[in-house]
């Protein structure tokens, strides 16, 4: 058990959450003054950040602390999302979750591992009974690592109340030293209605800004008319860290008066992938950049807005003027302003927003089906957030499906009709999406008869793969007939290049043994010390099968002193 150090919790830190949030519960999960790579509520692909991404110094290994005394409700290990993770029930309702951890704390290691061998399965899902597992407020319950889809060493952190929502941990007195103040990127102005314009246009007019006093700026005038809404693209960093971090609140006055505010405090994980609907989502795909709108569309229900005038969007009259504030905070109250003139103009031409139409309109409130060649297409409703105009090609074995430049909320359904094909063809037989430079990506394939199918939330072109290529396995710190007795690892490196690596099986013996797989780098790792040879030669077997079913074999003989 480490010393708990007390710290203080200014004032302004209590002021930004409710003030029945504890700020004094819960200690930092690692000893080492917190440096962040990711902030709650950032804005991510398809969801908002539900944590702290706390660095580790870049390495592995790290102690992590139980935050709060409780009892270990849940452990889940995949290959995929937060990789080795472990979650905290606490007596005043809430959880803490770690993830993309290394190991876990020697009880707990083999709490999990002898069920994985019960399993034989490195990927599980545990739900210890109360009581079963218990930590106390600063035991050490596992090392830090990055399994899972980290990019890089750091221990993710969150916080979640008795409903599952979570919640800022800065809110709870979790400290990150941050004096700097948040950088902007660009501030856009929209028009919203096929009256209103920009400067005389219709589509997003991005402005021109002119730094003032304290790091703020004034926006160059503009002349607008009608429904105008505010866009802004920016970053916080902390004292510690280099990373582009998320904002913690932005809101704007027009006039002097509140307009619309949204604040990263709490969110459901129901509602994170609305996130589309608060981000300019074609902007974000053809310029890999986000601009956070500070207006409320329809079809967005998002619970992270408060204090909202008219959803955020303002009326510009002509002959009238206007000034639009915009205030960017981050959680230590540090302020950016962005100060924007308008001018109400009326203008005889305007060059009105540009819509492609085609002959496939869909339409929020409505399914949409489509049917050509070998392709049945449905997209249910709730799909879109607003009505589109779908660009729908099929050729041959490929249906291109507009661009991923409009979001579906929903999963849509594209059916491939494969009776032209043999069934001996069929079984190397799978779908995928065409990415960039022609590269394509293997989807979830579900196969019936002669109707392949696979449900997903990506617009874009979608064609069948066949895959005749096995998966490949390369020994690294084993051979034939080596002495391995001072190695504490058996290291093997496995790779699919066409539909990937669906599953693998090892044994020693006949034995099955715990290898654990990062996709990332396609290594495979078996740890000695799960202590399951008896017998000084030893039989090593490895299967390794892909999507579609090819399989490889690796065997060989080692030796070891039990």
């Amino acid at each position: 058990m480490r010393v708990i150090t007390l710290f203080l919790i200014f004032s302004f830190t209590i002021g930004y959450c409710q003030k029945d949030i504890p700020t004094d519960y819960f200690m930092n999960p690692l000893d080492i003054p917190l440096a962040v790579s990711g902030t709650y509520g950032e804005l991510r692909s398809n969801h908002f950040h539900s944590g702290l991404d706390l660095k580790t110094e870049g390495q592995e290994g790290l102690k992590v602390y139980a935050s709060a005394t409780g009892t270990i409700s849940r452990i889940k290990i995949s290959h995929f999302g937060y990789g080795k993770a472990m979650y905290i029930s606490h007596p005043n309702g809430y959880t803490t979750v770690y993830a993309h951890l290394q190991k876990f704390s020697p009880e707990i290691e083999a709490y999990i591992k002898k069920r994985q061998y019960a399993k034989e399965s490195y990927e599980i899902e545990l739900f210890p009974k109360g009581g079963v597992l218990s930590v106390t407020k600063g035991d050490i319950i596992a090392y830090s690592g990055n399994t899972g889809g980290s990019g890089g060493p750091h221990l993710h952190f969150e916080i979640r109340d008795a409903k599952a929502r979570p919640m800022n941990p800065m809110c709870f007195g979790i400290d990150v030293k941050d004096t700097k103040k948040p950088t902007i990127k660009g501030v856009w102005l929209y028009s919203l209605d096929e009256n209103s314009h920009t400067d005389g246009k219709q589509e997003p007019t991005k402005l021109r800004l002119i730094p003032i006093d304290s790091g703020n700026f004034k926006a160059e005038g503009v002349h607008a008319l009608g429904k105008i809404g505010i866009g802004v693209s920016t970053i916080d960093q902390q004292n510690l860290a280099a990373n582009k971090n998320g904002i913690y609140k932005i809101s704007t006055e027009l006039n002097g008066q509140q307009n619309f505010s949204m604040e990263m405090k709490r969110f459901s994980f129901s509602e994170t992938r609305y996130i589309n609907r608060l981000i300019d989502y074609s902007y974000y795909k053809k310029k890999r950049s986000r601009i956070t709108k500070l207006f409320i569309q329809k079809n967005n229900p998002l619970t992270i807005y408060k204090n909202t005038i008219d959803k955020g969007i303002f009326t510009v009259e002509d002959s009238l003027s206007y000034t639009v504030k915009v205030f960017v905070k981050d959680f230590k109250d540090n302020t950016t302003i962005i100060s924007i003139p308008i001018q109400g103009k009326h203008m005889t031409e305007i060059s009105k927003k540009e819509i492609t139409k085609t002959p496939y309109l869909a339409q929020p409130t409505e399914n949409f089906t489509f049917n050509s060649g070998i392709f049945d297409l449905y997209i249910p409703k709730g799909s879109l957030y607003e009505k589109s105009y779908l660009d729908i090609e099929a050729s041959g074995d490929t249906i291109k499906i507009h661009k991923d430049e409009v979001p579906l909320h929903k999963n849509m359904t594209i059916v491939f009709d494969v009776s032209n094909y043999s069934e001996a063809d069929k079984k190397k037989l799978y779908i995928g999406r065409l990415g960039y430079n022609d590269k394509h990506y293997h989807v979830k394939t579900n196969k019936k008869n002669n109707r392949f199918s696979t449900r997903t939330r990506t617009l874009g072109s979608y064609s069948l793969f066949t895959d005749l290529d096995k998966p490949t396995i390369v020994p690294i710190n084993v051979s034939d007939k080596k002495w391995m007795s001072k190695a504490q690892f058996l290291k093997i490196k496995i790779d699919d290049a066409d539909s990937g690596i669906k599953s693998y099986r090892a044994t020693i013996n006949g034995k099955f043994i715990l290898m654990e797989y990062d996709y990332k780098t396609g290594m495979l790792v078996y740890n000695f010390d799960d202590k399951i040879i008896t017998d000084t030669e030893n039989k090593f077997k490895l299967i390794v099968l892909d999507k579609v079913g090819n399989n490889t074999t690796f065997e060989t003989i080692f030796f070891r002193k039990p």
